[in-house]
């Protein structure tokens, strides 16, 4: 059995993806609830715009402080499977219920309801991703490894949207108007079981300074993290870089059938196509991250993306001979950069965290994992509480789709392209200056592993959980 001070730490590709599998359902289900589910609830449930977005806004409100506390506990917690596996495991089943109260939902649901569930989904959600967040970065050390690593999962994680996603693909060349949020929320429900089984078997390694009795919570220690330059850059990266596109997601099939006049397979396609760059995109940026700079390669990557994002716009219209055709190396384009955004914020968030653990001598991982977890939900909630009220402002209902005014329909093209490209391009830029590069993080990985194993030695510490 390998220790957790073994340096650097280096995990087979086996383990890589028996730890990514986790992810398949986590991705899947998150991105369908932004495309799928929640234009579901406004357009075929009846759930207005205003109302669906009051939910949402109250349902972040309320969940504001669930990370932090979380997180907290997570890395003070010791059980026999572990620390954050155990986490993992507990929050499986409440995802379960909380993602079929959101999938199979009737009509005549109201802004309770909607409260009550996405809550569910939303306590359930943070324990599993917080979970396999703080996990993830103590199982690879090293710089390069480390944004290859994430590189992987990233791999998986667009696999799992493709699961998800081209259900509805898939279904329609057998059933004649399937209901594909249904269908999605049952893949959704088969492969959390089997995806938390396999993820639950990898080891995981405990850090010695975790293990040295008499830990107390000292409130400096966390005002220290919360007021850390990295970190403050980190939580506003990726509000921004969740806000964009977000933003982009929940009013893609509106904006690609109603304004571009895509059918609706026509931009389920479209999706996988985008979703599919990321197969490959997710490992190469992972390489070049590894190579040339983690903030260097995110910088260029939200630069790209919204040049990308720009030819949306005139491109050909879907009822053209050339629109599917050229709608394709386009959604290629920006969905090979847009997988980088999350997978080098994550890989640097994990190089964050050892410079807090050399700081502080304490584990803090989960709580450096809630921070982005909070920017990521106010920004998922933003997405949609800024962008649909806009849309109803400007005139655009969804129930009456193509027919809607020349100038709502214009509106919405305004709304959808204008938003991702300002908020991407923002998360960038947070990142013009940051010093914690390769060079930085050798030298505070080796003050780390000579101390761990010092530790190790004399301190009688379980050196991991098998």
């Amino acid at each position: 059995m390998s220790t957790a001070s073994d340096a650097p730490r280096r995990i087979s590709l086996p383990t890589i993806l028996m730890f990514a599998a986790g992810s398949l359902p986590l991705a899947g289900m998150g991105t369908a609830i932004s495309i799928s589910v929640q234009p579901y609830f406004a357009q075929d449930l009846g759930v207005g715009l205003i109302p669906l977005a009051l939910a949402l806004f109250w349902v972040r409100m309320l969940d504001l402080g669930v990370d932090p506390v979380l997180a907290v506990i997570m890395d003070r917690t010791k059980t026999p499977v572990g620390r954050y596996r155990a986490w993992m495991l507990a929050g499986a089943p409440i995802l379960m219920i909380g993602v079929w109260q959101l999938f199979m939902a009737k009509k005549g649901i109201g802004v309770g309801y909607l409260i009550i569930w996405y809550l569910v989904y939303a306590l359930a959600s943070s324990m599993v991703g917080l979970a396999r967040a703080a996990w993830s970065a103590n199982l690879v050390t090293k710089y390069d490894q480390r944004a290859r690593f994430y590189g992987y999962l990233g791999f998986i994680s667009v696999i799992g949207v493709l699961i998800v996603l081209g259900t509805p693909v898939v279904s329609g060349l057998f059933i004649k108007h399937p209901n594909n949020v249904h269908l999605m929320g049952w893949t959704v429900l088969a492969l959390v079981p089997i995806a938390t089984g396999i993820t639950a078997l990898v080891r995981e390694p405990v850090n010695p300074d975790v293990t040295t009795p008499h830990q107390r919570f000292e409130v400096r220690d966390y005002w220290a993290i919360a007021s850390k330059p990295e970190v403050l850059r980190l939580f506003f990266s990726q509000f921004a870089l969740t806000l964009g596109p977000g933003w982009m997601a929940n009013l893609y099939l509106f904006f690609f059938t109603n304004a571009r006049l895509f059918t609706q397979p026509q931009a389920y396609a479209l999706l996988i196509v985008y979703i599919v760059a990321g197969t490959f995109g997710a490992p190469i940026i992972g390489y070049i991250g590894g190579r040339f700079g983690k903030h260097r390669t995110l910088i260029t990557a939200t630069l790209c993306y919204s040049l990308g994002l720009c030819t949306v716009v005139v491109a050909p219209k879907g009822d053209t001979t050339w629109g599917l055709l050229v709608g394709v190396p386009v959604m290629l384009w920006c969905g090979f950069m847009a997988n980088g955004f999350d997978l080098m914020t994550g890989a640097m968030m994990a190089d964050v965290g050892d410079q807090v653990r050399l700081e502080q001598g304490k584990e803090r991982m989960a709580l450096l994992y809630a921070v982005t977890g909070l920017a990521g939900k106010l920004a998922a909630a933003g997405a949609v509480i800024i962008a649909y009220p806009l849309l109803a402002a400007i005139g655009y209902q969804p129930t009456l789709g193509v027919h809607n005014t020349p100038a709502a329909l214009n509106g919405l093209t305004i709304v959808f392209i204008t938003g991702p490209i300002f908020w991407v391009v923002l998360g960038g830029l947070c990142f013009l200056g940051w010093k914690l590069d390769a060079h930085k993080h050798a030298t505070i990985r080796e003050e780390l592993e000579a101390r761990d194993a010092m530790l190790a030695q004399h301190g009688g510490l379980d050196p991991g959980i098998p």
